[in-house]
């Protein structure tokens, strides 16, 4: 299956990317009404953890399919899909929204790994875009490895910076 036609299916049958993206925010309120003094502890705070993944994910998946698709494809906006590229995105705003309000992100675990991989994942959008805009590597004939090499001593350099820069 390609993602084409995961799109595909996704666009004929609409009614379970809407429960699916609508469902996370309305269960995070109720988890977060239910469990309101005791949120950030033990079996509550897991329940977030669930659902801030299982929202975000797609949502960076959205962010990062749109970019590429604007940036790269030079997509007019008149053709986008309003179920795949902007409700996962709705989605994962307004559960993070809702679950901050009941819960610190601290408490959460896992979350320091969910902005380590937007962190990572921006860096890269960004990298490829100078890569792609500035064409180094065709001016330089630099062997592609090296090209890599950079890419990568690139990514990790701007990582330890952010990482000293927010601790």
């Amino acid at each position: 299956m390609t993602l084409q036609q995961l799109f595909d299916l996704v666009q004929n049958q609409p009614q379970y990317a809407l429960y699916f993206f609508t469902g996370i925010p309305i269960l995070s309120l109720i988890i977060g009404w239910v469990s309101e003094p005791n949120s950030y502890q033990q079996p509550w705070n897991v329940l977030f953890a669930f659902l801030i993944y299982a929202s975000a994910i797609p949502g960076l998946f959205a962010i990062t399919l749109n970019i590429y698709f604007f940036i790269w494809e030079r997509g007019s906006i008149m053709n986008t899909e309003l179920l795949l590229r902007f409700l996962p995105i709705l989605s994962m705003i307004a559960t993070l929204i809702i679950i901050r309000r009941f819960c610190s992100f601290d408490e959460i675990p896992g979350f320091d790994k969910l902005s380590g991989l937007m962190i990572i994942i921006g860096t890269l959008l960004a990298m490829m875009w100078i890569l792609d805009r500035t064409h180094i590597y065709v001016f330089t004939y630099m062997p592609f490895y090296y090209v890599l090499i950079i890419l990568i001593s690139g990514i990790i350099l701007i990582r330890l910076s952010l990482k000293k820069l927010l601790n």
